[in-house]
């Protein structure tokens, strides 16, 4: 695979969707409980591993590899120090990245891209992409897009790549719903309050 620079969203989305497959943020569990769940994850993202060409699928080790750089990019998330995120996101690409090279793009432009080596592991591809993403996330947007959820109680983390960069949730559709139904219920509270108490003797 071969991951574009310029591109940085795809590999720091890809980044904040793994950390938040974890059993520490989903109060269900464990999102990647299987290899058919990882495959089902790789899908969701469009991502074509050269680890699983031919049509092979993950294995339990590839799971096993892919939880444990799922908790490495947490950390990364956590770090305060950008000098510090730099490093740790630099040795994920080191991993299995090869480049940078310039490879023409789909309209036939010329693109600054990082490869993976052909013989990189399933986790290790994963590694390269978002560790470019990270990368490119820090020096476009900031080191102030790595963000912890504000919703109450949830352990989720992301990077804001959205142009305006208010973001507030690892999970909008989540996270922000729950936040807005609660906000709801507060206010018809309120409201059913006020009326009771304006019509009491």
């Amino acid at each position: 695979m071969k991951f574009d620079f310029s591109d940085y969203a795809l590999g720091a989305g890809v980044a904040t969707d793994l950390v938040n497959t974890s059993p520490r943020v989903r109060s269900a569990g464990e999102v990647l409980a299987d290899p058919a769940a990882l495959t089902t994850f790789l899908a969701e993202h469009g991502l074509h591993p050269d680890a699983l060409a031919d049509g092979r699928g993950p294995t339990r080790d590839d799971l096993d590899q892919v939880r444990a750089l799922r908790q490495e990019i947490r950390a990364i998330l956590e770090t305060p120090a950008e000098e510090d995120v730099v490093d740790a996101a630099a040795g994920l690409v080191a991993r299995a990245g090869l480049g940078p090279s310039l490879f023409r793009d789909g309209e036939g432009r010329w693109q600054w891209c990082v490869a993976a080596r052909p013989e990189a592991s399933l986790a290790d591809e994963l590694a390269v992409l978002t560790g470019v993403g990270l990368l490119g996330a820090l020096r476009t947007l900031s080191h102030g897009r790595f963000r912890h959820c504000t919703a109450d109680g949830c352990q989720g983390m992301f990077v804001d790549t959205s142009k305006a960069g208010k973001r507030r949730y690892c999970m909008p559709e989540v996270c922000g719903n729950r936040r807005n139904v609660a906000n709801h219920r507060a206010r018809r509270a309120r409201d059913s309050a006020g009326t009771t108490r304006s019509v009491s003797p």
